[in-house]
């Protein structure tokens, strides 16, 4: 049975970051409360993807968080690690679930309803919707309105996490979409302190979930 909590979900962005203070924000964040970490790198080679997210699944395990492996089975695979998210460009959700089984799990991207149809039926664990903001970070982000996401969310009854520039502070727009979670990246990475930053986020969400 693949279980795995939504509520904060951490991706990555080593841009700019030397390996060890990017780790060390990592695991900042996972003591920050961070409930769920994807580790992306668009701009690596898989041997250096692989090394990371070894060096990453040493620290998320120590937290019982799971690792989710952004674009690549085979990295997933090879580091072991708990799953892996699946854009609309990348390998297609019901091959992801064939090569990695039952056990792993395995989220994607979603911008309309007929994509998230199609992600659930193919075999989706949960589903990441956005950009609801604009981003900063270097993946190519397209809008996607509050009244989409909360339409996303009837139509699937998998977890549906909003993404895309969302903060402690603007995160209220969501106060009426059914979402499990929401999924940051500068929020944390670009914190000073990326514990603080984490667990006033999880506050944040808690506070306007009414948990």
């Amino acid at each position: 049975m693949r279980k795995f909590d939504t509520t904060l979900y951490f991706i990555t962005d080593s841009t700019a970051l030397d390996e060890q203070v990017f780790l060390y924000k990592v695991e900042q964040a996972c003591k920050g409360g961070v409930t769920l970490l994807q580790l992306r790198e668009k701009d690596t080679d898989t041997r250096s993807y692989l090394s990371l997210a070894q060096k990453v699944h040493e620290i998320t395990k120590r937290y019982g968080i799971p690792l989710i492996i952004d674009d690549r089975v085979d990295v997933a695979l090879a580091a072991e690690t708990e799953g892996v998210h699946l854009g609309q460009s990348d390998l297609p959700v019901f091959l992801a679930r064939k090569i990695l089984g039952e056990d792993k799990i395995v989220g994607a991207t979603a911008k309309t309803v007929e994509q998230a149809k199609e992600a659930y039926e193919q075999g989706a664990d949960y589903l990441g919707v956005g950009a609801i903001y604009p981003t900063t970070t270097k993946v190519k982000t397209v809008l996607t309105s509050v009244e989409t996401l909360s339409k996303i969310c009837d139509a699937v009854p998998i977890p549906v996490n909003a993404i895309g520039g969302l903060t402690k502070d603007n995160i209220g727009i969501l106060k009426d979409a059914d979402i499990d979670g929401i999924c940051v990246v500068s929020a944390i990475m670009k914190a000073e302190d990326s514990k603080q930053a984490a667990e006033e986020l999880k506050a944040a969400y808690k506070s306007l979930k009414g948990k």
